[in-house]
């Protein structure tokens, strides 16, 4: 009979929702991190590995009909030492395992958009964090095409979600102030279309290609709602729970870069600010139709996230 392990590297907000989502489906479900933090959920065992260490993670993925890439090796600064041999080891892993690897993965490889995403956009990334993305992407790819793995991902745009930490990202960062009655500090031009992408959604669709043999051999775009500039997504969480309107300042381009010199985050944040410089926007359309994924209704969304988000302000 076929396993019905289901194995999860990573326990952040998209590998816990991932690790939920798939216990309330009835699979079994191991979520690996360093530290074994307990989830707490019902049908997910814990286990404390460090998943760069290829042998420890193929032992930990034994028997596993799926293993979804969740990991988050942290800062941006420390992405070029710590992705590769973490992407490494996950997709030997796979390959060792016989398990379908399935990423979770953003839109860093784009570069820039002159047009809305779809899955069969080319990737062009701008800066050294969507080189690597793209990478990883076009190994697994390689190793699929060989018959070494069977290898999908979901790409996502920015998350939101009553789970995200309000310093996970710059939105939460900005409602945390907005949501404090404080002047929220901007990167980049706050209205400019933006695709956001429900924390949720994301493991509904990690769920979906793993189980879909049509989806493996292809990266696919999460589906999202409505493209929403940062000033309106900012104005409504504010209405939600009765704060004022937001109010803002935006840091000059030329200010950030020279904090960047000495602040290596900022240089980080400065390569990915093209996502909010122009519209940027995500079409899972595709997704949704052919594997009924579709995005969280976005005002119970966004009152969920208000209400989380607001709490840990205060």
């Amino acid at each position: 009979m076929p396993s019905d392990v289901h194995v999860i590297v990573g326990a952040g907000p998209v590998g816990a929702s991932l690790a939920g989502r798939l216990a309330r489906d009835g699979h079994r479900v191991r979520v690996l991190t360093r530290s074994g933090h307990d989830l707490g959920l019902p049908g997910v065992e814990s286990v404390a590995v460090d998943a760069s260490e290829e042998s420890a993670l193929s032992d930990c993925a034994k028997g596993a009909a799926v293993l979804y890439n969740c990991a988050n090796p942290g800062a941006y600064p420390l992405w070029e030492k710590r992705w590769p041999p973490l992407a490494t080891a996950i997709l030997h892993a796979a390959e060792r395992t016989g398990a379908v690897l399935v990423t979770a993965s953003n839109l860093y490889g784009y570069g820039p958009p002159d047009a809305p995403m779809v899955r069969q956009t080319p990737l062009r990334p701008s800066d050294h964090k969507g080189v690597l993305r793209a990478h990883m992407w076009t190994e697994a790819l390689a190793m699929h095409e060989a018959g070494r793995v069977r290898a999908t991902e979901a790409r996502a745009s920015d998350y939101i979600g009553p789970t995200l930490p309000t310093g996970n990202g710059l939105l939460p960062r900005y409602a945390d102030a907005t949501l404090s009655g404080r002047t929220a500090t901007v990167f980049a031009d706050p209205d400019q279309p933006h695709s956001w992408t429900a924390v949720d959604d994301v493991a509904d669709t990690l769920a979906a290609l793993g189980r879909d043999e049509r989806a493996w051999g292809s990266a696919w775009i999460v589906p999202s709602n409505p493209p929403s500039t940062v000033r309106e997504v900012l104005r409504s969480l504010a209405e939600q729970i009765g704060a004022d309107a937001p109010r803002m300042r935006q840091i000059p381009r030329w200010l950030l870069r020279a904090g960047g010199l000495g602040i290596p985050m900022l240089c980080e944040v400065d390569g990915i600010l093209y996502q909010f410089d122009a519209p940027f926007i995500a079409d899972g359309s595709e997704t949704a139709e052919l594997f009924g994924v579709t995005p969280s209704p976005w005002e119970p969304l966004l009152a969920e996230t208000a209400r989380a988000w607001a709490e840990r302000a205060r």
